[in-house]
């Protein structure tokens, strides 16, 4: 039976928890929740200036392809800077701990969504810094979110998933926005609330946060925030686990990409290994294909949703803003999804190990089904997409969410336990930078597709589709290196029998 203590403590992990997914869920994420906010703006007039009259066949026509354009601009910059980004912001929140870290990315965040609150058509280039700071913004929420996995050691991926999930889930935000414009709610008044919700990030950073990280794994009795149910906060405590990193790594747990190049069997490790040696790494190297080319792929299904439905509802608005609404809707359903993801990383928790076999070598062998589904759902998603049948981006919408919750859960979770959890920040931030900068090519895609294609994606949609067939060579490597692993192990005990 828990002490005093220890119930109180185990209360404060839940509320961080819960708290943590609300945040992640109404706000982290709402960049992605474009195509709900072009409908909005495009009914405020944004960038109407760049809408043409032309003749076709005798019928005059309005030509808003340049306004599709500039839009898909904005979002293109958004995307980019959500990604970039998290690099500067993985180096911030190592070397300045979870508190520093929370406050910038609430002051960027507040800034972008009072940039909009105060825009208007005349002010439509307002929208290029706005986006970008709640991008910059949201991906600090995350960022600073994920390591509550930690409090919960044996469900770790299960969580880092869950708050994944809850970001894609936040896409739905600009859905709601959306439903109060069209119930004579004004876009200034929806985001002038959403600033003020500042307010509560900036207590939640206080009382339910560590000023450092969440060391793993957890110290006995570890307390954080201002006051923690009945336990006072030990600062030598927080500062002796996590002063400089993400997470504590286990005293004897070994790095893959160590074993890579070595014939002997692996040798203990601690969380000293380089952070070049990580990112030089074939782990590295592939792991950030698997995630840059399934990440352009939804980048660009996002950006140029709306133009598409234009194109395959022959421009009824009525339809448009229908097909708009279901896929904001299944976005709600990431937050849902992503924690089977985290089921299928931590199935292996609490079963015996193979003889010595690490943790670490049971995490990556637990991975590589995650890996593999995710790059599955992602084919079939894209084949959906290719096919040019309105009723079919039904089942377009739900693979989307569900290959997009599977992804970036899946990215966080598999960085934090195949590389040295010191540098899980840095680590996650040129990951997410190196895939934002392969994520500019859905400009030129976008060009091709209004440009020589005439405003049919079918090509751009086909050559994405096998493009992100190269991601299957991810889990297949890592498949490989846990057979090397398991065959060396074998080997070792073999000579120490005989």
């Amino acid at each position: 039976m828990l002490g005093r203590e220890s119930g109180g403590l185990r209360v404060c992990y839940w509320l961080t928890l819960v708290s943590g997914l609300v945040e992640c869920l109404c706000f982290a994420g709402a960049v992605f929740g474009w195509a709900s906010l072009v409908f909005v703006l495009k009914s405020d007039g944004y960038f109407s200036y760049l809408c043409v009259n032309q003749t076709v066949n005798g019928t005059i026509t309005e030509d808003c392809s340049a306004q599709d354009e500039q839009l898909s601009i904005i979002f293109t910059v958004a995307s980019f800077m959500n990604n970039f980004f998290t690099l500067p912001n993985g180096f911030l929140f190592d070397h300045c701990g979870t508190r520093v870290t929370r406050l910038v990315g609430i002051s960027i965040y507040t800034t972008g969504t009072l940039l909009i609150a105060f825009s208007n058509a005349a002010l439509s280039v307002l929208l290029y810094p706005a986006l970008s700071f709640i991008a910059v913004g949201g991906i600090l929420f995350l960022v600073t979110n994920m390591q509550v996995g930690n409090l919960f050691g044996a469900h770790r991926s299960t969580i880092i998933t869950l708050y994944n999930g809850a970001f894609d889930s936040s896409s739905a935000v600009f859905l709601v926005v959306k439903l109060l414009y069209q119930d004579g709610v004004s876009l200034r008044a929806s985001l002038i609330f959403l600033s003020s919700c500042s307010v509560v990030h900036l207590i939640r950073t206080f009382l339910l946060m560590p000023r450092s990280h969440i060391p793993y794994p957890l110290p006995e009795n570890y307390t954080y925030g201002l006051k923690c149910g009945n336990a006072r906060k030990s600062r030598s405590q927080e500062n002796g686990a996590g002063s400089s990193n993400i997470q504590t790594s286990q005293v004897t747990e070994t790095t893959p990409f160590h074993s890579e190049n070595s014939s002997q069997a692996p040798k203990p490790e601690t969380a000293e290994r380089s952070f070049k040696s990580c990112i030089l790494s074939w782990f590295f190297l592939w792991h950030m294909l698997w995630l840059s080319v399934m990440q352009l792929r939804h980048y660009l299904f996002i950006g140029t949703l709306n133009p598409m439905l234009s194109r395959l509802t022959a421009g009824d608005p009525g339809l448009v803003s229908t097909y708009t609404n279901a896929f904001a809707i299944t976005q709600l359903c990431g937050i849902l999804c992503a924690p089977w993801n985290g089921l299928i990383m931590d199935r292996h928790k609490g079963k015996p190990r193979e003889a010595g076999q690490s943790e670490t070598e049971a995490d990556l062998k637990a991975a590589v089904l995650s890996l593999f589904v995710t790059v599955l759902q992602c084919v079939l998603f894209s084949l959906c997409a290719a096919i040019p049948l309105l009723p079919l981006q039904y089942l377009t919408f739900i693979l989307q969410v569900l290959n997009r919750s599977f992804l970036y859960g899946g990215n966080a979770a598999f960085i934090s336990m195949a590389f040295p959890l010191a540098h899980f920040g840095k680590l996650y931030g040129t990951v997410m930078a190196l895939s934002a900068v392969v994520s500019l090519l859905q400009y030129p895609c976008f060009a091709l597709i209004n440009g020589p294609l005439g405003g049919n994606p079918f090509a751009v949609n086909v050559a994405l589709t096998i493009l992100s067939c190269l991601a299957f060579i991810h889990p297949v490597f890592v498949y490989l290196h846990c057979r090397r692993q398991a065959a060396e192990r074998t080997k070792a005990n073999n000579s120490t029998s005989s």
